[in-house]
C-alpha cells in the first residue's frame, strides 16, 4: 500500500493555519488567513517560504522579521500536526495483516521523516518516496513507479491511498493500481479529473473493510 502523507494521515491544512496564526501573533501585525492564502497562490510552492517573504514585504516588515517568522512558522507547523482519528489503529491492522506500506509524498525527505517521527508513524513504512529522490512530483507516475520498484510490488496487487483525485487517484488507476480516495482530507478547489476511485473513504478506518482485514 502506498500512502500519501499530508491530509491523508494527518490534518496538514490545520497545522499550516495554526503556523500562520503563530507568525501573525509573533509579529503583532497582519492577518493569519491572508498569510495562509499566500501559500495557496499559483506559481509559488505550497511549502515555499517565499510566501512568507512576500507577505512580510507587503506588510512593510523589517529585514529581520523574515528569519524569525520562518522559524516560528516551521516550528509551529510541525508541533501542530494532528493525526486523523483512526490512523494508528488502521495502520496497525494493515501491518498486522502482513501488508507492506510505503509513503509517496511531495514533501522533501527531511520534511517527510520529521513529520512521520513527530507523529510516531515512521516505523510503519518500509520506504519513503520524495521529490528529491525521483526529481518529480505527483501526479508524475515516476513517484509511484519508484515505490513499486523499491518494494518489488506489482501494480495489480498495490493500492494507493490519497486525498487528491488528480495527484493520487488518477495516476494510480493509470498505472493499474487500486485507489482509495481519502475524501475526509480533500481541500481541493475547482474541477478535478473525471476518475472513479475503487474506494471512497469517509474516514481512514474505512480501509479495514475495504481490505477485508
Amino acid at each position: 500500500m502506498l500512502f500519501d502523507m499530508d491530509n491523508t494521515l494527518w490534518d496538514f491544512v490545520g497545522a499550516k493555519r495554526e503556523a500562520c496564526r503563530a507568525v501573525i501573533e509573533d509579529l503583532g501585525a497582519g492577518d493569519a488567513e491572508e498569510l495562509y492564502q499566500h501559500f495557496r497562490r499559483p506559481g509559488v510552492g505550497y511549502e515555499d517560504l517565499q510566501n512568507i517573504r512576500d507577505y512580510l514585504a507587503g506588510l512593510g516588515a523589517g529585514r529581520g522579521a523574515y528569519g524569525r517568522s520562518c522559524w516560528v512558522y516551521e516550528r509551529t507547523k510541525l508541533t501542530s500536526i494532528r493525526l486523523f482519528d483512526g490512523v494508528e489503529e488502521t495502520l496497525a491492522a494493515i501491518a498486522g495483516a502482513g501488508i507492506t506500506m510505503a509513503v509517496v509524498t511531495d514533501a522533501y525527505s527531511f520534511q517527510a521523516v520529521t513529520r512521520l517521527e513527530q507523529t510516531g508513524l515512521r516505523d510503519y513504512f518500509s520506504y519513503i518516496v520524495t521529490p528529491d529522490l525521483t526529481g518529480r512530483k505527483k501526479p508524475d507516475p515516476a513517484q509511484f513507479r519508484c515505490a513499486l520498484n523499491a518494494l518489488s510490488a506489482a501494480p495489480a496487487t498495490t493500492m494507493v491511498v490519497g486525498d487528491s483525485i488528480r495527484r493520487e487517484v488518477a495516476p494510480a488507476r493509470a498505472l493499474g493500481m487500486q485507489a482509495a480516495y481519502a475524501l475526509y482530507g480533500d481541500h481541493s478547489e475547482g474541477p478535478e479529473p473525471i476518475c472513479r476511485p475503487d474506494f471512497v473513504l469517509e474516514e481512514i478506518r474505512d480501509l479495514i473493510p475495504a481490505l477485508g482485514i
